[in-house]
């Protein structure tokens, strides 16, 4: 008995230390998550490995108790409590399908494990998703090297490990040796902003011109990509208040805004120009909690999203900008797997990943955001484009 607490505490510690390291913002570190499948592997009972998945994941996700306490202006508690309740997809899924046999069995079910974490509905709170690391271990493989990734995850929870171990280290040591960042696409800029809490919110005339002044700043043929929430709420007055600031300049902004109805609302990038502009997008996954709330339509007047915003779970995955195709990301969606394979699937010209990560100070989270997606670039190898709000 005392022999196997032992075993659970060195286990619970190494996964621990596997989902700090890996998800601590440098996309360099993200392949040390290939050892959670191993870890998992090595337990004796389901509550082992319930333990373990619980370990990698609350480690991984540790900015979420700041995090919300920062959004709300509370204390730490309430985001403990949604840190506690994020865990439990996770934690189900690798609990529910482990399995004491050897064999084939328990790479397949791994395998399904990771499928059913990276597409709704679990793939809704799918952050950490180990596969993440093919982007470094593979870059430029694209979809074979999704596969091979996927497979040697597998690998990694039978007893050919240690050679699946050693393959991986191999390449991950060739990859840090030839890594470099992706590209920013010809004529695109991501903006970042230094402006708090105060982007989106301070939806006055003067900040618009102040950000139509960032944008005019630049060469003209640039298309300028601003965060997250920038433009505040959308309307047809903000759209021709940018329009007219932008004359003469020949650029084009992308930029986050918000546009509000009766029933709620929806996250969108929107394009501007002199001549025109146009809603490109709407958030495909707004955070589920703070922004996403689909249960207050269950207890209103029949509107599934009564109140917050809206999720267009598997819409538009490409967006045309001029002449590029786009695969924009939004924020929480950058945590995520499906919404990037599903834009991949489409082959854009690039990745548009934008935020507004005021609320994540003293986290890490911004730095696994941008990480997520220079692994996901590296691995289509596809330019990316980042702004962000802090």
């Amino acid at each position: 008995m005392r022999r196997e607490l032992l075993r659970t505490v060195v286990l619970v510690a190494l996964s621990t230390s596997t989902g700090w390291i890996g998800w601590s913002g440098d996309a360099l570190l993200l392949p040390i998550v290939a050892a959670f499948p191993l870890l998992w592997s090595l337990a004796r009972t389901r509550l082992q490995a319930a333990a373990i998945s619980g370990a990698y994941f609350l480690a991984a996700s540790r900015g979420l108790p700041l995090g919300v306490a920062n959004f709300y202006e509370q204390d730490i508690w309430p985001g403990l409590l949604l840190w506690l309740v994020a865990s439990s997809a996770f934690v189900i899924v690798h609990s529910v399908l482990w399995t004491v046999h050897q064999g084939w069995q328990r790479p397949l079910r791994y395998v399904a494990a990771c499928g059913a974490m990276a597409v709704p509905p679990f793939g809704i709170l799918g952050w950490a998703h180990p596969i993440t690391a093919a982007g470094v271990l593979f870059a430029g493989w694209g979809w074979w090297g999704l596969a091979a990734m996927a497979a040697g995850l597998g690998v990694m929870t039978t007893q050919y490990r240690p050679a699946a171990a050693m393959a991986m280290t191999g390449l991950w040591l060739w990859s840090a040796a030839e890594w470099t960042p992706p590209v920013l696409p010809a004529s695109w800029i991501g903006v970042d902003l230094e402006m708090g809490a105060s982007l989106g919110r301070e939806a006055g005339l003067h900040r618009q011109r102040e950000l139509i002044d960032i944008a005019r700043g630049h060469p003209p043929g640039t298309t300028i990509v601003l965060p997250e929430s920038a433009l505040g709420f959308w309307t047809p007055t903000v759209g021709r208040l940018w329009q007219k600031g932008l004359i003469g300049t020949d650029i084009t902004v992308m930029a986050g805004a918000a546009i509000i109805d009766q029933q709620g609302y929806d996250n969108v990038l929107v394009t501007i120009s002199a001549e025109e502009n146009e809603v490109l997008y709407r958030e495909r996954m707004p955070v589920p909690g703070s922004m996403w709330q689909p249960w207050r339509g269950w207890i209103g007047d029949g509107n599934d999203d009564e109140g917050g915003a809206r999720a267009h779970f598997f819409a538009s995955p490409v967006v045309d900008v001029g002449n590029a195709k786009v695969a924009p990301l939004v924020c929480y969606e950058l945590l995520l797997v499906w919404p990037v394979l599903q834009s991949a699937f489409h082959r854009p010209d690039a990745i548009v990943a934008v935020g507004n990560g005021w609320w994540t100070a003293g986290t890490s989270i911004i730095d696994i955001q941008q990480a997520s997606s220079e692994a996901w670039a590296r691995l289509f190898d596809l330019p990316l484009v980042i702004s962000f709000n802090i």
